[in-house]
């Protein structure tokens, strides 16, 4: 799909890759739990190979569940979101991360877990992310900022170390959703133009940020 946008539009693609966690669900009910955690641990190897061979920036999202489920899926989630921070680590990339709500108990868990893999907080993408954009609220992880109107106005009083996201699916059924593809360009013209944010700000957020995590160059 990135290759076909590249080919046919003058639009320049990043691609992040990762075994989505709620397959393990649907996974466990086919082959069993351990079948189903081992399956996805190969999805995560096969990533990191696209990312070593410079066709994908990043694993993710990858993670855990965002609803409730048994201790045991739990547990296996945990396990396969710490290897990919392993083999993130091992390579030198980030991931981004599908978790249940954001807090910041969420934030330190998951920063401890990284920092016992070796990989550096700073390189771990909360997606989906709140205005939790200090140090303090999300202990050093990179917040991907879903960019309703509130969000932004409440982040951008705080700061600018974070990114924009829409969380958009391109799904026939739920056109729009969760925000359309625009919303990101159309929200930073419009927080401009009201001077709620800077010129400064606009650059650190669409390029000095994103360029930092995935060691990319965006251009503005």
């Amino acid at each position: 799909m990135a290759e076909s946008a590249v080919k046919e539009t003058d639009v320049k693609v990043y691609v992040t890759l990762g075994p989505y966690p709620v397959d393990l669900l649907k996974l466990q009910q086919r082959v069993g739990l351990s079948k189903a955690e081992d399956i996805l641990m190969q999805g995560m190897e096969l990533a990191a190979d696209y990312v070593k061979e410079g066709k994908a920036v990043a694993l993710g999202e990858i993670g855990r569940p965002h609803f409730e489920v048994s201790e045991k899926v739990m547990e296996a989630s945990n396990r396969i979101m710490k290897y990919g921070m392993e083999l993130g680590a091992d390579i030198g990339c980030p991931v981004v991360l599908h978790t249940e709500s954001t807090s910041p108990e969420v934030c330190e868990e998951i920063a401890l877990t990284a920092d016992s893999v070796g990989l550096s907080r700073n390189k771990v993408v909360k997606h989906y992310s709140p205005p939790l954009i200090t140090e303090e609220e999300n202990h050093n992880l990179f917040p991907s900022v879903l960019a309703s109107d509130k969000n932004l106005k409440t982040a951008l009083k705080k700061g600018d170390r974070f990114v924009m996201e829409t969380d958009f699916l391109d799904d026939p059924k739920r056109p729009g959703a969760v925000l359309g593809i625009k919303t990101v360009p159309k929200r930073t013209f419009k927080l401009y133009e009201e001077e709620l944010l800077t010129e400064k700000n606009w650059i650190r957020i669409h390029k000095e940020n994103p360029n930092k995590i995935y060691d990319i160059d965006v251009e503005l």
